[in-house]
């Protein structure tokens, strides 16, 4: 899978919001964190995949919680896929 970096990267009050432009293909490869954060897709499609899940996300979909400590990715399966991971301001990586 392709690695994306966020077209869209920005504070607002007391989170962080990072906009994702896929294709099919893209996304952001498997990792974990030591915060949990939320993500949903806006546009097209995405696969969430976390331990003992996977989960396809579109723009009826709703947002989910990826959990501190869980491995996790998000692949679109989509030309045009837009998703979203919103997490607390002091968790900004």
């Amino acid at each position: 899978m392709k690695n994306l970096t966020p077209v869209h990267d920005f504070s607002y009050d007391t989170g962080r919001i990072k906009v994702f432009h896929a294709n099919a293909g893209e996304g952001l490869v498997k990792h974990e964190h030591t915060f949990p954060h939320a993500t949903f897709c806006m546009d097209g499609k995405c696969v969430v995949r976390k331990e003992g899940k996977e989960i396809t996300l579109d723009k009826f979909s709703q947002p989910i919680e990826l959990f501190a400590n869980e491995w996790h990715e998000i692949e679109a399966i989509e030309d045009g896929t837009v998703f979203c991971n919103v997490l607390a301001e002091e968790f900004n990586s």
